[in-house]
């Protein structure tokens, strides 16, 4: 049953290239919004918290400040709407999973800059 799931991950599900990105990252995430029957392009700008998965059901999670109000959200690696991934700034961080960065404020909350 495994090499069945395995075969249709692989022969159905169109995989993009995107740069290589983890928690830490800053990045900016295009992707296709329809209404209707019109259909435009749309960005979400944050840090990424978490990458989670493998294979086709791969999802990373993206956090931004919206006022004072924190907004996640969960994007599937392999969405079709998704049409671009930028990375802005490469995030200096010690786990792959930053969840404490929720809690914090001010200056605490500034990721430091990794070393090229």
């Amino acid at each position: 049953m495994a090499n069945l799931v395995d075969f249709v991950n692989s022969e159905f599900v169109t995989r993009k290239d995107f740069p290589e990105f983890g928690a830490g990252d800053t990045i900016t995430v295009y992707y296709e919004i329809k209404e209707g029957e019109k259909t435009r392009t749309q960005f979400f700008k944050g840090v990424v918290i978490q990458r989670r998965g493998t294979g086709s059901t791969e999802t990373f999670t993206i956090r931004k400040m919206s006022g004072a109000v924190g907004v996640e959200r969960i994007f599937p690696v392999n969405l079709p709407a998704l049409q671009k991934i930028e990375i802005n700034k490469k995030g200096a961080v010690r786990r792959a999973r930053i969840f404490y960065f929720r809690e914090l404020t001010g200056k605490k909350a500034k990721i430091k800059d990794k070393r090229r």
